[in-house]
C-alpha cells in the first residue's frame, strides 16, 4: 500500500475516484470531437479526408510519444500537477483548432492536443494507485475505464449536435471551453488529487530510493506489460473501427444491424469492466482473470470470423468479445500497478500505455489492407491473434515476476 493511500480517509476516496473519472471523461470527450465534423470541415477548408486523418495521426503520434515523458514527470513533480496541466493544454488546443483560420495551423495544434492527452493514463492511474486502498483499487480502475467510455459515447452526440446548430468551429470551441471549465473545477478540488512525488516518497517513513527510467525500461515485467497493451490496442482498433464495414461487406448485415452490434459490443465492454472491478477486488489471482478473459475474447473473435449461418450468432460472439475483454481491464491495471517498482508508478504506466498508442497508429493499416482486399472475415480473425498472444505476456506480468 502506498504512503498516500494510508493517509487517505475512506470518505475522500470516492471524491478522488470522481475527480479522476471526470478527467478521463474529458480526455475521451475531446478525442472523438472531430469524428462527426469531417464532412463539413472538408468542404469548408477544401481539404481531403486523408489530410483530416493527418490531424488524428498528429494527435496520436504526440500522445504516444508523450506518455513516456509524462510518466517521468508524474513521478518527479506529482501526478496532480501534470494532470491539470495536460487537461488545460488539450482543452485550449481543441478550442484553438476551432478558431484557426487555415488547415496548416491546425496540424501543430492537433499535436499539442495529443501532448496534453499523453498525461492522463500515467497521472490518473498514479493518483488512484497512491490514494485508493488496495482492496478497492480494482473498482477504482473500473470506474476510470467506464468514465472514459462514457466520454466516447457522449462526444459524437455533443459535437454533432453543436455543429448542426452552430457550425463545426463553434462545436470545437464550445467543447474545448467546456473542458477548460472541467479543468478549473478540478483545480478547486485538487487536494483530492494530490499524489506524492518520488522525493516525498523517499523522505517518508519506510520510503525507498527513486528508481531511474533506465531501470524501468530494463525491467522485464514492464516490457511484457508494454507488449500486452500494444497487442490489446491492435485488437481493439479492428473491432471498434472496422467491424461495422466488415459485417456489412462479408456478413450481409444492414448498416443499422452492424451499428447496433457494435453498440451492444460497447455496452457489453462497459458491463464487463464494471463486473471485472468487483472481481479484481476479491481476487488474488489477477493474472488468471486476465488470461481467462483474453482467451474467451480470442475464441469469440475466431468463431466470429467463420460467418455462422445465423446473424444473431455473430452478434452474440461480437458482444462476447466486448464482455470478456472488459472483464480483464481492471485486473490488467491492478497487475501493472503491483508490478511497478516503488517510486516509479508514473514511469511504468507511461511506458505501458504508450504501447496502446503505438498499436493504434499502425493497426489501421493492417485492417485497411484486409478490407481493400475484400477479406472482411479476416478482420475478426486478425483481432483474435493479438488477444491470444496477450495471454503469453500476462504470464510474465503475474505477481512474483520481475
Amino acid at each position: 500500500m502506498s504512503i498516500a493511500a494510508v493517509r487517505t480517509p475512506p470518505s475522500r476516496e470516492m471524491a478522488t475516484i470522481s475527480a479522476v473519472g471526470t478527467a478521463h471523461f474529458t480526455s475521451h470527450l475531446l478525442q472523438l470531437a472531430f469524428a462527426p465534423l469531417f464532412l463539413t470541415m472538408r468542404d469548408d477548408l477544401g481539404v481531403t479526408f486523408t489530410e483530416l486523418g493527418a490531424l488524428l495521426s498528429a494527435f496520436y503520434l504526440a500522445s504516444g510519444m508523450g506518455q513516456v515523458t509524462a510518466g517521468i514527470l508524474v513521478d518527479r513533480f506529482g501526478a496532480h500537477r501534470l494532470l491539470l496541466a495536460g487537461m488545460a493544454l488539450q482543452a485550449s488546443s481543441v478550442a484553438a483548432i476551432g478558431l484557426a483560420p487555415t488547415y496548416g495551423l491546425m496540424l501543430p495544434l492537433a499535436f499539442l492536443s495529443g501532448l496534453g492527452n499523453a498525461v492522463y493514463h500515467p497521472a490518473d492511474l498514479s493518483i488512484l494507485s497512491h490514494r485508493i486502498r488496495p482492496e478497492r483499487l480494482g473498482r477504482a480502475f473500473a470506474a476510470h475505464v467506464i468514465a472514459g467510455n462514457f466520454g466516447y459515447a457522449v462526444s459524437p452526440l455533443m459535437s454533432g449536435t453543436l455543429a448542426i446548430a452552430f457550425g463545426w468551429r463553434t462545436a470545437l470551441v464550445v467543447m474545448g471551453g467546456a473542458a477548460l471549465v472541467a479543468t478549473f473545477a478540478l483545480i478547486v478540488v485538487r487536494p483530492v488529487l494530490h499524489s506524492p512525488t518520488i522525493a516525498e516518497q523517499a523522505k517518508a517513513p519506510g520510503g525507498v530510493a527513486p528508481i531511474s527510467f533506465g531501470q524501468v525500461l530494463t525491467t522485464p515485467v514492464v516490457l511484457l506489460a508494454f507488449f500486452y497493451f500494444l497487442l490489446s490496442s491492435i485488437s481493439l482498433v479492428g473491432i471498434q473501427n472496422f467491424s461495422i464495414a466488415a459485417l456489412q461487406e462479408g456478413y450481409a448485415f444492414t448498416a443499422a444491424m452492424a451499428t447496433l452490434t457494435i453498440t451492444a459490443y460497447q455496452l457489453a465492454t462497459a458491463a464487463g469492466v464494471a463486473i471485472g472491478g468487483y472481481v479484481a477486488d476479491r481476487s488474488t489471482h489477477h493474472h488468471r482473470i486476465a488470461m481467462g478473459g483474453l482467451a474467451a475474447a480470442a475464441a469469440c473473435a475466431a468463431l466470429a470470423s467463420l460467418h455462422l449461418p445465423l446473424a444473431l450468432a455473430t452478434t452474440a460472439l461480437v458482444v462476447g468479445i466486448g464482455f470478456a475483454n472488459g472483464l480483464t481491464l481492471p485486473s490488467r491495471d491492478v497487475l501493472v500497478r503491483r508490478a511497478s517498482p516503488a517510486g516509479a508508478t508514473g514511469k511504468v504506466f507511461g511506458v505501458v500505455y504508450s504501447g496502446f498508442d503505438i498499436g493504434s497508429l499502425f493497426a489501421p493499416l493492417i485492417y485497411g489492407l484486409l478490407m481493400d482486399h475484400h477479406l472482411p472475415h479476416g478482420v475478426f480473425l486478425t483481432a483474435a491473434v493479438p488477444l491470444a498472444l496477450g495471454i503469453v505476456t500476462v504470464l510474465g506480468v503475474r505477481p512474483g515476476k520481475r
